[in-house]
């Protein structure tokens, strides 16, 4: 194949902008899926892909258009999955921007346009949904004029959903989008943009070769030193279709036969051992998880299942992390790092679905910095794990930063929202006539417990954000425990800024009166910091009628039974367990979560 007939390009978009349907209408219109043969979402192979509406694995396929190969890497849209937008976007020398024209720029259409222009990529401009009654296309084209600097000539108008304007797309595709670089005759040189595991094939890695020629041959990953023989060779049309070679600019996969989805990585260089490449190209930075839970199993028999399906998750998800931890009260579990609260919502649904495994789960947290009194320093993500404060120095807690673009009638609530947060508010950009771009800084853990929706609540739906992580601050953060009978439960503990402690702790205990069933004997429900109590419940008695039986009878036999029964609720009230059933804890930890 000629490198100069070859195109690799990307759809970048905000959430339910288009972008799925585009590459729909691309693959109907070039011939790669007949008519017969299209569903919506065709890309999205996920059944919680189809039900939500949106792209979470990012996905390559080629089509065939005019003498020319178009290969189109399919993108997620929400902040939680940037990473893997940043990963396609470097395997293309172009992309197309969707925004939707009735509702414009979104904060995540200022995030993907940066990281496209980054990386030097070719970008069109296209206004999606010019169909709708609701478009005011003239409004969105002279914004994306503003705001990013295209020419008004540059921008294409189109409907995905209808077909309109997608034949002239790709003449624009194939007539801007520059051909890939790179020498033929130089070693193999092949970037790793994305792997998954096949449990036929091992590790396939999907791949863009920058140099050389990619054939049945004796390879080698250069960062991990794994050398293997390819099992297959070949690209995706959509179906996986086997091919003899890859040449320098083509996109497909390569099967490896690797049993350890570590041995090649996202990021990874692949060339041949007969023949090396001197250098690995530069890959990506390794997703970090910035989100952790306890995951535990709602029956303890399920334990080695969630082992099993956490591992198997993490064979088509690199991004997913997790450490075995156990509770008294819950039994053995997981600690499991997401990269957001969507990412951890999916995966949940995923094991409570694919695996039929009912889960417990704790309150989200973030990974915390602390410096020891001997000058060590360590990343706490779990409450049990936290030091006592008598050898810390200092705690600093992940902070980012965030774009939020909202109607100027949102303005004041979405900037009072941001410092009821602890937010610090930056520049204020009017960058059209109805919409503003806030610039803030906010602790990580303030976006994790509902901001994003009480975001959407104050600005009637019309607010969007996209952020990136910052640097870690100093902050006054405790460790609250719950004691429930004066023990503490592990899994109700949270590390918290001390001035919202005593709220918290009084919401979790107001739960647990809620959802703790009565004991013959009172029970006390407590909230500390260390061995300070900062809020208290009780949980009455449940009184059962010793009485009920008797008819008649002595006064003084009746004295004696309430007397007899007083005396053990003292003496269960000083050796009494309490057991905490999991239903409870389902109902305490999704209140609060």
């Amino acid at each position: 194949m000629k490198q100069q007939q070859i195109r690799n390009f990307a759809i970048i978009a905000h959430v339910d902008h288009g972008k799925s349907t585009l590459a729909d209408r691309l693959l109907n219109l070039t011939g790669t899926v007949s008519s017969r043969d299209m569903r919506e979402q065709f890309l999205d192979s996920l059944d919680l892909e189809r039900e939500r509406g949106i792209t979470i694995k990012l996905k390559s396929v080629r089509m065939t258009y005019q003498g020319y190969t178009l290969n189109l890497i399919d993108t997620p849209g929400h902040v939680d999955f940037s990473y893997e937008v940043s990963r396609s976007l470097a395997a293309c020398e172009g992309a197309i921007l969707v925004v939707d024209a009735t509702q414009g720029i979104q904060a995540q259409t200022l995030a993907h346009v940066q990281k496209a222009q980054e990386l030097g990529l070719t970008i069109i401009p296209v206004l999606n949904k010019i169909d709708l009654p609701t478009a005011y296309a003239e409004e969105t084209k002279a914004d994306l004029v503003s705001t990013f600097g295209f020419l008004d000539s540059d921008i294409l108008a189109i409907s995905a959903k209808t077909g309109a304007g997608v034949q002239e797309l790709l003449t624009e595709i194939i007539k801007k989008i520059p051909a890939p670089t790179g020498l033929a005759n130089e070693p193999l040189q092949a970037l790793v943009f994305d792997s998954y595991y096949d449990e036929h094939q091992g590790v396939i890695a999907a791949i863009k070769v920058t140099a050389g020629q990619l054939s049945q041959t004796k390879m080698l990953a250069k960062h991990s030193g794994e050398a293997f023989d390819p099992i297959q060779i070949g690209v995706n049309s959509p179906k996986p279709t086997t091919v003899e070679n890859l040449s320098t600019g083509e996109v497909g996969f390569v099967a490896t036969g690797l049993k350890d989805l570590s041995a090649v990585r996202a990021g990874e260089t692949l060339t041949t051992r007969d023949n090396p490449a001197t250098q690995a190209l530069p890959g990506y930075k390794e997703a970090k998880p910035v989100v952790f839970m306890s995951v535990y199993p709602n029956s303890g028999d399920d334990f080695l299942n969630l082992k099993k399906a956490l591992e198997k998750l993490r064979l088509t998800d690199a991004a997913l992390s997790f450490t075995p931890e156990s509770s008294s009260a819950l039994g053995f579990g997981y600690r499991v790092g997401f990269l957001g609260l969507l990412h951890s919502e999916i995966i949940g649904e995923r094991l409570e679905r694919d695996f039929g495994i009912a889960l417990i789960y704790s309150l989200p947290s973030v990974a915390y910095e602390v410096t020891k009194t001997n000058g060590e320093t360590e990343v706490i993500n779990s409450p049990i794990d936290f030091p006592d404060p008598s050898i810390l120095t200092e705690v600093r807690e992940p902070w980012t930063m965030l774009s939020i673009i909202v109607p100027n009638q949102y303005l004041g609530p979405s900037l009072d929202l941001v410092k009821e947060h602890r937010g610090i508010i930056g520049e204020i950009k009017y960058f059209s006539a109805s919409k503003v771009l806030v610039a803030a800084e906010m602790p990580l853990k303030e976006l994790i417990i509902g901001f994003f929706d009480e975001l959407k609540s104050v600005s009637s739906g019309f607010a969007s954000l996209d952020y990136e992580l910052g640097d870690y601050r100093a902050a006054d953060v405790v460790k609250l425990n719950i004691l429930v009978h004066n023990e503490v439960v592990p899994a109700l503990s949270e590390l918290i800024i001390r001035d919202q402690a005593e709220a918290e702790g009084r919401k979790i205990l107001g739960r647990l009166k809620e959802n703790l069933p009565r004991q013959q004997f009172a029970v006390s429900l407590q909230a500390a910091i260390g061995g300070h109590i900062i809020a208290r419940e009780d949980l009455q008695t449940y009184r059962k009628d010793v009485l009920a039986k008797m008819s008649g009878g002595d006064q003084r036999r009746k004295d004696k039974l309430t007397d007899l029964q007083k005396r053990g609720k003292k003496k269960m009230r000083l050796i009494g367990k309490i057991s905490i059933p999991a239903d409870a804890y389902r109902k305490i930890l999704a209140a609060n979560s």
